[in-house]
């Protein structure tokens, strides 16, 4: 699975995240946010590098449980989890560098 374009409603409940096994990005965030639209391309550019990695992209907001158990503040905030544990997280990403960055670590 590599590059997901559209936030899902649907999202997984916490359990369901801390249970994947291996490594996925969760990035968090709503298709109408400029700064969620402008780090698209960065986003999408490297996870081009990636395509075993498992993206799931999550619609945030008023409501949204899984955010919040994440303390997600600002869109877009990108989670690296590994075996259900968090590793590293970019928020805002300004580059597919920054991008890639947290992907190797």
């Amino acid at each position: 699975m590599s590059y997901v374009a559209k936030y899902s409603e649907a999202a997984p409940d916490r359990a369901e995240v801390d249970a994947l096994p291996g490594v996925a990005l969760i990035e968090f965030g709503v298709d109408w946010c400029p700064h969620c639209q402008g780090a698209q391309p960065f986003i999408e550019a490297a996870l081009t590098a990636k395509p075993e990695l498992r993206h799931i992209k999550v619609e945030d907001g008023p409501g949204r449980r899984l955010g919040r158990t994440f303390r997600v503040k600002l869109w877009p905030t990108l989670i690296l989890m590994r075996n259900g544990q968090e590793v590293g997280r970019v928020v805002r990403p300004a580059s597919a560098l920054e991008i890639a960055e947290l992907l190797a670590g």
